[in-house]
């Protein structure tokens, strides 16, 4: 089994243990004993360890993240797992060193990203996923080392020669998101053994959109972000 502590929207430490059917039990405690569950309301494969009346504030942000995770080619899965780690779903969310709202945008961050209130939540996901894909341009698709960059710093990760750093912080934010999001799925979209991924941009409201897809656009110019 896998055990990972993740933050929900309470203020406790929470932890998540998957089986191997991938049922997950969550719970304000490490599980080390036989524990009474209850059903998650809303899903088939998730249980708390005390009685979870509205998993609400979760579903709020599906459309955002459906939205911001399909323009920038992410998964939708990996989005809400790095959500879940750095906020608990929670928008006013802020960290002691400054990282803001559900994503934890960190002030430099957001105004790269042109993220002017990264406190609504639709600005702060839009932000976030930009930045992620970012990331995972820059580490060639590999999710822990973006998700290490995420954390501690892209300068941090090059640094350690492009390996996830030796800080305990990292690497257990890197398991607990990974655990989160589950397994990558498998893609048909190879060359060289590599993932292939287009990038394009489209005009939309005025602006300029990149957008990704591993199938290249059926018209106008391209380029392979991901060779």
């Amino acid at each position: 089994m896998t055990l990972a502590a993740l933050p929900l929207p309470a203020a406790a430490q929470i932890y998540i243990q998957t089986d191997p059917d991938g049922r997950q039990v969550w719970s304000d405690h490490p599980i080390d004993q036989p524990t009474a569950v209850y059903a998650v309301p809303g899903t088939q494969r998730q249980f708390s360890t005390t009685p979870v009346v509205d998993s609400g504030r979760i579903s709020d942000y599906d459309s955002l993240i459906a939205e911001h995770a399909g323009r920038h080619s992410l998964r939708p899965e990996l989005v809400r797992a790095v959500i879940q780690v750095e906020s608990g779903f929670n928008p006013r969310a802020m960290s002691a060193k400054g990282a803001m709202g559900l994503m934890q945008l960190m002030p430099a961050t957001a105004r790269e990203l042109g993220v002017r209130n990264a406190y609504d939540p639709a600005e702060n996901i839009r932000g976030g996923t930009a930045y992620l894909r970012q990331l995972l341009d820059r580490y060639e698709g590999n999710e822990e080392l973006a998700l290490a960059a995420y954390n501690a710093g892209a300068g941090a990760v090059d640094r350690s020669g492009r390996r996830i750093p030796a800080y305990r912080e990292t690497r257990d934010y890197v398991r607990k998101v990974s655990s989160a999001a589950g397994r990558r799925p498998a893609t048909t979209s190879l060359a060289g053994g590599k993932l292939v991924v287009y990038k394009w941009l489209e005009i939309i409201d005025g602006r300029a959109i990149p957008k990704y897809s591993t199938e290249a656009p059926r018209s106008g110019s391209y380029e392979v972000v991901r060779p």
